[in-house]
């Protein structure tokens, strides 16, 4: 179920808060069953089998809870956790990795046929999350959950399932026991959720009609450099728009119900070198890999031949999680050839040079990279690059076409990038104690947000389906 559908905003999101809220004497036990069974309905909306996938993916890490945080004897505890965590990786393997391994040695001759298997929606997301459960009882980090209502509702908290941002256990495990509801929780979450539907109907799917005509062109003489550049930067928004667009949607429905999730963007494209981007990109990713791949390998704790090795670990790793392909590989490989050379190589040369310059240094290498994350194939990726670095056409009718066709969208998408808002609610702070400036500041978030969300819903209505990019992991 996508949050940006009909059947989400008329039916399911109503009928959920009429239930959360309107039910008399409803303690926070009572709270978190209506949430968990609305949880399990909005997977189970996208196929039953792959309900009991996530039912199991529950079952599995409440389990392997119990086994490292109850059991006193050492040896017993870490074959739990061993155990857990190779069950948690066998199911992703299965389930995103099988076609993509069983495709190589069909390709090698040595398999007839490729196994295709449905992807779950979210698997990488709620298995991650259930892993880090696991680990961090083991670890001691938080105790043991031994009400498996609570571990359930924590794996398959609709609003964060699908998409992220991935949520540590030890991050909400007191909302999950004790919450505060008030309105202006819920007016805040109600803001967020509807200023990120609009960024996803009103910038994102726009900006993804333009990639995905501009890469549909690949292999022909349509394609032409200008026309590249445009469809490049046109998905590098539409990737931006469209996943923080979902983070914030579940952040504010998040916020609506008592919960407190993590920022997952920091605005990236504002990033002066590619170890900043990737502070600021996806931090809940970035973060999850850091704490349980980087950290346990021996992270800068050892010699630089070790960290360079615990690096390509970590972005082999970073690549395979966001698809089975080569071209994830490949982009993977890429940042982590690049953050090695900025931490070995040219932290001081980089620190000496002008930040502006450094900046857009990092938004050509972040739209390069880009270009393998949306190519159906790595050879498409290499060759839509060339494209656009002169091995094509110059003529630029297209891509004029397209910049004035989508120009207000260009314009939003620009703007966008920056932390204006951030600008602005520093000015407002400043001068909170005028009444009027108050009041504008109270008042003119929330009417923007319905203004945003009115157009948006419009645009819902009469346009055509687009699902979030992240759903696909």
């Amino acid at each position: 179920m996508l949050f940006t559908s009909n059947v989400f905003v008329q039916f399911f999101l109503p009928l959920l808060l009429v239930c959360y809220f309107l039910i008399p004497k409803l303690g926070i036990m009572g709270k978190n069953a209506v949430l968990l069974v609305f949880s399990l309905a909005f997977y189970a909306f996208g196929g039953v089998g792959h309900f009991f996938l996530l039912v199991g993916s529950v079952a599995l890490n409440y389990v392997g809870g119990l086994c490292v945080g109850l059991c006193e004897r050492q040896g017993i505890r870490r074959l739990g956790l061993w155990m857990t965590v190779a069950i948690n990786l066998a199911l992703i393997g299965v389930f995103k990795y099988a076609g993509f391994a069983t495709g190589i040695l069909k390709d090698l001759g040595i398999l007839g046929e490729a196994v295709e298997i449905a992807l779950p929606i979210g698997i990488s997301f709620f298995t991650f999350q259930g892993m880090s459960y696991v680990i961090d009882v083991y670890r001691h980090d938080t105790p043991v959950q031994k009400n498996p209502l609570n571990v359930a509702l924590y794996i398959s908290l609709f609003p964060q399932l699908v998409a992220g941002p991935i949520v540590r256990y030890t991050d909400i495990e007191g909302e999950i026991i004790d919450r505060k509801h008030s309105v202006a929780l819920v007016t805040a979450g109600l803001v967020r959720f509807m200023l990120g539907f609009g960024k996803k109907m009103l910038i994102a799917n726009p900006m993804g009609r333009i990639a995905d005509d501009a890469f549909a062109l690949v292999g022909t003489e349509l394609l032409t450099t200008p026309l590249a550049w445009v469809g490049a930067i046109a998905y590098a928004m539409q990737i931006y728009f469209d996943f923080s667009a979902y983070s914030d949607m579940a952040i504010g429905l998040g916020k609506i119900f008592g919960f407190h999730f993590n920022e997952n963007f920091n605005y990236p494209y504002i990033a002066s070198s590619v170890t900043d981007f990737w502070r600021r990109w996806h931090i809940s990713l970035s973060t999850w890999f850091r704490d349980y791949v980087y950290i346990p390998l021996g992270g800068n704790r050892c010699g630089v031949a070790r960290q360079i090795f615990n690096l390509a670990i970590v972005w082999l790793l970073t690549g395979l999680w966001h698809g089975a392909s080569w071209s994830f590989i490949a982009w993977g490989a890429y940042y982590g050839v690049l953050l090695i050379l900025e931490k070995f190589v040219l932290k001081k040369l980089l620190d000496r040079i002008p930040k502006w310059i450094r900046h857009i240094s990092t938004m050509l290498i972040v739209i390069i990279g880009w270009v393998f994350f949306r190519a159906l194939t790595l050879s498409d990726g290499v060759e839509y690059l060339g494209v656009m670095f002169g091995m094509g056409s110059v003529d630029p009718a297209s891509s004029v076409y397209y910049l004035h066709q989508y120009a207000p969208e260009f314009i939003l998408a620009f703007i966008g990038i920056f932390p204006l808002k951030n600008v602005i609610a520093g000015l407002l702070e400043k001068h909170k104690e005028k009444k009027a400036v108050f009041i504008f500041s109270e008042i003119a978030p929330k009417v923007f947000a319905v203004c945003v969300f009115f157009l948006s819903y419009m645009s819902l209505v009469s346009g055509s389906f687009n699902p979030f990019i992240y759903f696909q992991f």
